[in-house]
């Protein structure tokens, strides 16, 4: 664990945070090794591991199956959970303070999994995705409760145009009496991408505005796509 923690520590944030406030979204490159994806992978059958599996057809979500982890999380998702949490803290307080929205977001994670408990939310919300050919997954958000962080992660653990073509992750911006924007992003292998669960602030003439945002996953030509996603807030019980 101790080689994801450098590069969490290595990577620079003041970049992150100009993107996140500028896009909405940011990329840490080559976060995961090759080694670590296909470990992660290899793991999708295990039953241990996982609280719940949703065959997203059956919700009219999309076309593919995804699996909860179980708490306690596997090593890996746990450093990357615990230790990413308190650089992206600032960002989200300072949106909601923009948005004046009365929130304050606690400054190490465990005090945020504690007042997800305290409010019936107790259930692990990390997955990992798998989608076959035709696979894709509808525009949507990922709150699980009345307290949510806005913003979360999703690891590439499959290589676009080796592994698969398409499956290309869209985030909408929904711009307040505007048509809405969409974004077409393609992330590599290992690759980890920091977005908005819910919205972002957007600076006006009169201070600043709130761009809801959702996410998706285009349909998916050929191959297999498994990514991981990671969600620091927990769902209702």
């Amino acid at each position: 664990m101790n080689n994801i923690i450098q590069k969490i520590e290595n990577t620079d944030w003041q970049m992150i945070t100009e993107n996140m406030y500028q896009n909405g979204y940011a990329i840490i490159s080559g976060l995961l090794s090759d080694n670590e994806c296909e470990a992660l992978k290899s793991d999708y059958d295990n039953p241990t591991l996982y609280r719940k599996t949703v065959v997203m057809a059956r919700h009219r979500f999309g076309l593919g199956e995804y699996k909860y982890f179980n708490y306690p999380l596997p090593d890996l998702i746990q450093a990357i959970r615990t230790n990413i949490y308190p650089h992206l803290v600032p960002v989200a307080n300072a949106w909601f303070k923009a948005l004046k929205i009365d929130i304050d977001f606690p400054l190490d994670h465990t005090t945020l999994l504690q007042q997800c408990y305290d409010n019936g939310q107790r259930k692990a919300t990390p997955l990992i995705l798998k989608y076959g050919k035709g696979g894709f997954n509808t525009l949507h958000q990922d709150l699980y409760g009345d307290i949510y962080f806005p913003i979360q992660l999703v690891l590439m653990l499959s290589e676009p145009e080796k592994d698969f073509t398409g499956g290309e992750f869209v985030l909408t911006q929904q711009i307040p009496r505007a048509q809405s924007k969409a974004i077409v992003i393609n992330p590599k292998k290992g690759d980890m991408l920091i977005f908005t669960t819910h919205f972002k602030p957007e600076k006006g003439t009169k201070g600043y505005y709130r761009v809801n945002m959702k996410h998706g996953v285009s349909e998916i030509k050929e191959g297999n796509r498994c990514t991981l996603g990671i969600i620091f807030h927990d769902a209702v019980s």
